[in-house]
């Protein structure tokens, strides 16, 4: 799928962040808590996070031009280091919020129904996350993928907090609730960490994850039993298109149809295990020493 066929599950999220804050909002009304105050406020980062991945999905949509040559898809990552940053605040609120009402506890109303209320929230982020999630993978998408992540820690949040107004409902212990408010605001810490670095890795043209490069390898692999051989692979990441170049080397004497026809070979292979991508090949002659020279950069050999 392009990525302005993306954009729908974007508009999915903004919906899900629309009726959940409705749903804590109210829930934090009538019961007080300050665990569903900020259960409330991350689902308002939700939504803030999700107009974000819209207009970021939509920028990546544009084709490749003269000035961007290999497409816009890097604006997903600034969607998704910033929905990262967009988590870490929303767990900062949490934690303050969650030691005001440590020192100054206050007692709670209405539990049964602000609970109800919360469980109702959590299912419609779960469902929605996991929607997310799968068409993040399933397409290469970073920036749904981290609007999964985002609703699945939202969900993790507020089933903290459901347990904690549970506990306090049982042995009227308030302390439960900006307890479990801190355990909840260090658990969303790490996944906003998470989704910075994988951001600012995307952005440094990191190469493709693992799994990805052994697919290529296990492709090469199978044509070196041929006789060819190969050098200097590069891969990177651009939303969700990839990247791929190596150096093909054949026999020396075959014909540029020969190494033409085996070069569009190798690249629909490569393309039939890694979607999206795009790859080019570079023919050497096996039987000139210079073809077995690797390029560098910054003076550090390329595999």
């Amino acid at each position: 799928m392009k990525p302005q066929g993306l954009t729908q599950f974007a508009w999915l999220s903004i919906a899900a962040a629309l009726l959940t804050i409705g749903l804590k909002s109210y829930a934090y009304h009538i019961t007080g808590s300050v665990g569903l105050l900020s259960d409330a406020a991350e689902s308002l980062v939700n939504l803030v996070a999700a107009v974000v991945a819209l207009l970021m999905l939509t920028v990546a949509a544009r084709p490749a031009d003269a000035g961007h040559p290999f497409g816009h898809g890097k604006a997903e990552y600034f969607a998704s280091g910033f929905e990262g940053a967009l988590i870490l605040l929303a767990a900062g609120g949490i934690a303050w919020a969650a030691w005001e009402r440590w020192l100054y506890p206050q007692p709670l109303e209405a539990i049964d129904i602000g609970m109800a209320l919360s469980a109702v929230a959590a299912m419609v982020n779960l469902v929605v996350a996991l929607v997310l999630l799968r068409a993040g993978r399933k397409h290469g998408s970073i920036t749904l993928e981290a609007d999964g992540r985002h609703l699945i820690s939202d969900v993790w949040t507020t089933g903290a907090i459901l347990i904690a107004l549970a506990g306090i409902s049982l042995t009227g212990h308030l302390w439960l609730d900006p307890s479990i408010a801190l355990l909840a605001a260090l658990q969303i810490i790490w996944s906003g960490a998470r989704l910075i670095i994988r951001s600012i890795a995307g952005l440094l043209d990191a190469a493709l994850p693992d799994r990805e490069q052994q697919l290529i390898m296990a492709t090469l692999r199978r044509y070196r039993d041929r006789g060819i051989q190969f050098h200097d692979l590069r891969t990177r990441a651009s939303g969700t298109h990839r990247f791929v170049t190596v150096h093909v080397l054949v026999p020396g004497d075959w014909t540029v149809q020969q190494g033409h026809d085996l070069s569009e070979e190798i690249e629909h292979e490569i393309a039939r295990v890694i979607r999206s991508a795009v790859i080019v090949t570079h023919l050497e002659p096996l039987d000139d020493a210079a073809s077995f020279a690797h390029d560098t950069l910054d003076g550090e050999p390329l595999y």
